[in-house]
């Protein structure tokens, strides 16, 4: 079997494996939040979170998390020599040592709620070390310009979407219960943009914004870029041909986490623009999947709030955040913990002798 069927067989496989959040689960937990020594309502988003937790693990109360990890997909993109961004390509690896040498702000972030941090390099133009901190799935030195023809071939998106699963798989076998996804790629919010108005049918200035703080020529530049994409490669009904089209490998392997995760009945906590781009291709490929992922940010790229839309999540935290790499996930993370363990750990109002609105006990 060549490498490509096994690419797409495992694909498959994944797809028909993300079935739908547990709604007896979901139910049990309704009726547990009724009783907790509350007003109904009160906690707001909270509860919603705690009903979502407990359908992704088909059990209420839900379990803990106390494993999370941070998966930072990195690649860099042939779109770059369009002039998208002002810092130069070799940024990207020199943050992915950064990374591993434990010095970014994600890896800040992580050490404070407990979360590894593991970069994966999907395709990042330089030869890295390798070691355990990082896992090898290069696709290539960087995609092609999606300005002048697709981003990678079919084969290479399928690859892309593989690796992701891959990594998800690797992750929950190694015990980890909740997969945070982080990104790294000099020139990724365009591709982004590109896969956001695909898949949502946004116009490109809508969706397309200013990523690491480019100036009003760039930014026109960038809008331009995506909208000549799209104008000269429609879009169709086959996603894996719109990742492919517009996409980055690490949207690939982001879009494949989240469809490893939900098929492993694990929760997954989306970082920003470009991790909201890469779910709309999970939810374009296996609808369920969404499902299972947490919104953990609003970023400030226009395009993240289109996604979130479309794919029908609320942000747990509004920082104006717009660094990626995992951070908006990882603040959020506590706030995923605190839902499970309200739903878990608070008394009900016969367990505390409290009396109910209507004065029952």
């Amino acid at each position: 079997m060549s490498a490509s069927s096994a690419d797409s067989g495992l694909l498959r496989r994944t797809v028909a494996a993300v079935v739908p959040p547990d709604p007896a689960a979901i139910s049990d937990a309704r009726l547990r939040q009724a009783q907790l020594t509350k007003p109904p309502g009160a906690l707001g988003v909270l509860e919603d979170a705690s009903l979502a937790l407990c359908g992704i693990q088909g059990t209420c109360p839900p379990r803990p998390l106390v494993r999370p990890v941070v998966a930072v997909f990195a690649g860099d993109h042939g779109v770059h020599a369009q002039g998208v961004s002002p810092w130069p390509q070799e940024v990207t690896a020199a943050m992915v040592a950064n990374f591993r040498a434990g010095g970014a702000a994600v890896n800040v972030l992580a050490r404070q709620v407990g979360a590894d941090v593991l970069v994966v390099d999907m395709g990042v133009a330089a030869d890295l070390d390798p070691g355990t901190d990082l896992l090898d799935r290069k696709i290539g030195r960087g995609t092609a310009d999606l300005a002048t023809g697709p981003a990678m071939t079919r084969a290479e998106a399928e690859r892309g979407l593989a690796a992701g699963i891959e990594v998800a798989h690797l992750l929950v076998d190694r015990g980890h219960d909740v997969l945070l996804t982080g990104d790294m790629g000099i020139g990724n919010t365009t591709p982004s943009a590109a896969l956001v108005a695909a898949f949502t049918g946004a116009d490109a200035a809508a969706v397309t914004g200013r990523g690491t703080g480019v100036d009003d020529a760039t930014h026109e530049r960038k809008v331009d870029v995506v909208r000549r994409a799209l104008r000269a490669r429609p879009v169709g009904d086959d996603p894996v041909e719109t990742l492919a089209s517009l996409g980055g490998f690490e949207h690939a392997g982001l879009a494949g986490l989240v469809l490893g995760g939900a098929a492993r009945g694990v929760p997954v906590i989306l970082d920003g623009v470009i991790a909201g781009a890469a779910a709309l291709v999970a939810q374009a490929l296996a609808p369920d999947a969404v499902g299972y992922c947490f919104a953990g940010h609003r970023s400030v790229e226009p395009g993240h709030t289109v996604a979130l839309e479309r794919l029908g999540l609320r942000p747990l935290v509004d920082l104006d955040l717009r660094l990626g790499e995992g951070t908006g996930a990882v603040l959020a993370l506590p706030i995923v913990q605190a839902a499970g363990a309200t739903l878990r750990e608070m008394a009900t109002f016969d367990s505390a002798g409290v009396a109910r609105k209507d004065g029952r006990r």
